[in-house]
C-alpha cells in the first residue's frame, strides 16, 4: 500500500509504533517488517465467535420446529456433531436426553442434537456421510419397555433354573 498523495513519506511498526524513513525495510527495535500508517487502520475489527456461527448459518435451514437428528454419548461428541452441521450452514442445539439424573454441570449424559424442520435432509445427508448416523430408521422407543420387558424375564427364568439344580444336588 502506498502513501496517498500529499502524505509524508514515512514507515510505521506495527508492533512499536515507531516512525522510520522510507528507505527502512524492518523496524531496528523489534524486527518487524515496516507499513506504511495508513495500513494500520485498515483492519477489520475483530469477530466474536457467536458473529462468526451467525455468519455461517444458512436461512433457509432455520425454519420449523426442532427434530432431533443425531445424539452423542456427552457432550464433546455432541459438539462435534453440532460442528460438523455448522460447516454446512444447518443450525442445532443441544438438549440433555431424557433419563439421565446427572448435574447440569457435569459433561457427562447423553446429548440429542435437534435441528429446525426445514434442515433435517440436510442434517442427515451430512451425518449419513460422516458416518455418524446409519441409514436406518429411527427407533420410536417403543421397543425399550419390551427389551427390558425380555432381560427382567430372562433374569428370572435363569435364576429358577439355578434354584430348580441347587434343590437337585441338595437332595
Amino acid at each position: 500500500m502506498r502513501p496517498m498523495a500529499g502524505s509524508e513519506e514515512r514507515l510505521v511498526c506495527p508492533r512499536c509504533a515507531t516512525d522510520h524513513p522510507t528507505t527502512e525495510r524492518f523496524c531496528s527495535a523489534c524486527h518487524m517488517p515496516l507499513v506504511y500508517p495508513e495500513a494500520l487502520g485498515a483492519e477489520d475489527p475483530p469477530v466474536s465467535t457467536l458473529q462468526e456461527h451467525a455468519r455461517k448459518i444458512k436461512r433457509q435451514y432455520t425454519e420449523g420446529e426442532p427434530v432431533r437428528v443425531a445424539w452423542g454419548q456427552n457432550q464433546a461428541e455432541a459438539e462435534f456433531i453440532q460442528s460438523l452441521l455448522l460447516e454446512e450452514g444447518v443450525p442445532s442445539f443441544l438438549r440433555r436426553a431424557p433419563g439421565f439424573d446427572v448435574p447440569d454441570f457435569l459433561a457427562a449424559g447423553p446429548r440429542e442434537v435437534l435441528v429446525p424442520a426445514s434442515g433435517v435432509a440436510t442434517a442427515r445427508e451430512v451425518l449419513l456421510q460422516s458416518e455418524i448416523v446409519t441409514d436406518a430408521p429411527a427407533s420410536t422407543g417403543v421397543d425399550r419397555p419390551l427389551r427390558l420387558l425380555a432381560g427382567v424375564l430372562g433374569a428370572f427364568v435363569i435364576v429358577a433354573l439355578l434354584a430348580w439344580i441347587g434343590s437337585m444336588l441338595a437332595s
